[in-house]
C-alpha cells in the first residue's frame, strides 16, 4: 500500500538516557535501554529495528547516564553512517552546548541538541523512546499525522485503568483530538463508554518541526518546568496547538495478520520479568520469528547452543524456554525460561521460570526458581536461589513482587 509518508523528510531522536531507576539493580551498571532482553536482545533494539524497518534511516540516539555498554552495543551493531544518500544511525551524547548542566529532562535533551534538527531540516521530527518493547510501522503513524494535518501525534494505547497512573493519559474527544493530557496522576481520566481503561501515551511523539522547534525554545525559558514533553511541553500545547492522538492498535506490521495489540513499558522488575516471560509461550502476542520485520541487534559469533548428556549419561532437557547461542546445557534441567548467551548449566542443575542474562555458569546440583541473573554469575554446587525470600534478601536483591535478582558481578 502506498505511504504518503515517503514523500516526507523525517528525523528520529532516540531518547536513550534514562536512568531506570525503578529496574534496579539491573541498572546498576548501565542504563535503562541497554538492559538485556530475551536472550539476545537490548531493550534500544526495538525502537530501532521500528524505525529503520520502517524506512527512517536518519537517526540521533540522546545518551547520558550510564552509557558505556549502551554505545559499545550500538558500535557493534547499529552505528551507520551513508554520506551518499544520507543514512545514518549515531549516538550523541550530553555535550552541555546550550547550558551548563546534563539534560534536565526528555525534552532538555533534544533541546540541547536543537543544532542537529536544524541542520537535518526535516518536514517532521519524531521523538520516541529506547525502553519499550513492541513492534510498530512507524509509516502508519507517520500517515495519521499528516492526514490529521497535526501539530504533534502522540502514540496512545487503551490499558487497565489501575495501571493508567503510571502513565501519560490523552483525554480526546470524538476526532482523536487531545483535549487533555494528564501525566502520572492518581485518577486517571477513563476512555468515554470504557470506564475500566485510559488511553496512555507510549511516549513516542511526531512533531511538525517549525512547532517543536518553538515549543523547545518556549519551554526552554519557563523556570517553573522540568523540561520533559510529558509532564510540561504535551498537556500546555493541549489548548492552542492540533495534537492528536494515534491509535496503536490499528497498526499492522508486514508479515502480520493481525493488528499490533503488544506494548510493554518495562519500567520495574516485575514488569521487566513478565515480559520477557511472555516470549516462552508457544505463540506469543510479541513474533520475534517475522521475517519481514526482523528485530536486529548486535550479531556475534556464538556457537549453537547444544543440549547434550552429561559424563553420568543424563540428558538435558528445556521445555517452553529461549536459549541464546553458546549455551551449553548438559545433564541439567530449564524450563519457562530465557537464557542468554554463553550460559553454562551443568548436570543436576534446575533453572525454571528464570532469566539469566548470559555469560553465567550454574554447575551441578543447583536450583533456581523465579530468578533474574546478570552477566558474569557463578551459581555454586548445590545452591538454591528462589525458594527462601529471607536466606535470598541476605544476599541478593528481592523485589516487592518475589522476583530475586543477582547483579552484574562488577569484575565481568
Amino acid at each position: 500500500m502506498y505511504s504518503v509518508a515517503r514523500n516526507v523528510k523525517a528525523l528520529a531522536m532516540v531518547l536513550a538516557g534514562g536512568r531506570g531507576e525503578r529496574l534496579y539493580p539491573l541498572t546498576e551498571h548501565r542504563t535503562k535501554p541497554a538492559v538485556p532482553f530475551g536472550a539476545i536482545y537490548r531493550l534500544i533494539d526495538f525502537v530501532l529495528s521500528n524505525l529503520l524497518n520502517s524506512g527512517i534511516h536518519q537517526i540521533y540516539i540522546l545518551t547520558q547516564y550510564k552509557a558505556h555498554s549502551l554505545i559499545r552495543h550500538l558500535q557493534q551493531g547499529w552505528v551507520i553512517t551513508q554520506p551518499i544518500n544520507g543514512s545514518f544511525v549515531i549516538p550523541v551524547p550530553a555535550e552541555m552546548r546550550t547550558r551548563e548542566t546534563w539534560y534536565l529532562g526528555t525534552a532538555d535533551a533534544v533541546y540541547q541538541n536543537l543544532y542537529l534538527i536544524r541542520r537535518a531540516s526535516p518536514d517532521i521530527v519524531l521523538i520516541f523512546g529506547a525502553d519499550h518493547v513492541y513492534l510498530m510501522d512507524v509509516r502508519q503513524m507517520i500517515d495519521y499525522h499528516l492526514q490529521t494535518g497535526a501539530d504533534v501525534t502522540v502514540a496512545t494505547i487503551p490499558t487497565p485503568l489501575e495501571e493508567a497512573s503510571r502513565f501519560g493519559v490523552a483525554v480526546v474527544d470524538e476526532n482523536r483530538r487531545i483535549i487533555r493530557f494528564e501525566e502520572k496522576v492518581p485518577h486517571p481520566t477513563s476512555i468515554p463508554g470504557r470506564p475500566q481503561e485510559a488511553l496512555v501515551s507510549m511516549g513516542n511523539y511526531i512533531f511538525r518541526t517549525e512547532v517543536l522547534l518553538e515549543e523547545l525554545e518556549r519551554d526552554a525559558q519557563d523556570e517553573k518546568s522540568t523540561h520533559d514533553f510529558g509532564k510540561d511541553i504535551i498537556p500546555r500545547i493541549c489548548a492552542d496547538r492540533r495534537v492528536y492522538a494515534y491509535d496503536f492498535r490499528t497498526n499492522v506490521i508486514p508479515g502480520a495478520s493481525e493488528p499490533a495489540d503488544y506494548w510493554r513499558d518495562v519500567g520495574t522488575i516485575e514488569s521487566y520479568y513478565q515480559a520477557n516471560m511472555d516470549l516462552k509461550e508457544p505463540l506469543p502476542r510479541l513474533n520475534l520469528y517475522n521475517p519481514e520485520w526482523p528485530v536486529r541487534s548486535v550479531r556475534y559469533h556464538d556457537p549453537p547452543a547444544k543440549i547434550v548428556v552429561d559424563h553420568q549419561g543424563r540428558m538435558g532437557h528445556a521445555e517452553n524456554s529461549l536459549l541464546a547461542g553458546g549455551t551449553i546445557l548438559s545433564g541439567g534441567y530449564v524450563r519457562d525460561s530465557v537464557i542468554g548467551r554463553n550460559t553454562y548449566i551443568w548436570s543436576g542443575a534446575v533453572v525454571e521460570e528464570s532469566i539469566i542474562l548470559g555469560s553465567v555458569e550454574i554447575k551441578e546440583g543447583a536450583k533456581i526458581y523465579r530468578t533474574i541473573i546478570d552477566h558474569g554469575n557463578v551459581i555454586a554446587p548445590g545452591e538454591k536461589i528462589g525458594y527462601d525470600h529471607d536466606r535470598d534478601r541476605e544476599r541478593y536483591f528481592v523485589d516487592p513482587s518475589g522476583i530475586v535478582v543477582i547483579p552484574r558481578n562488577p569484575l565481568y
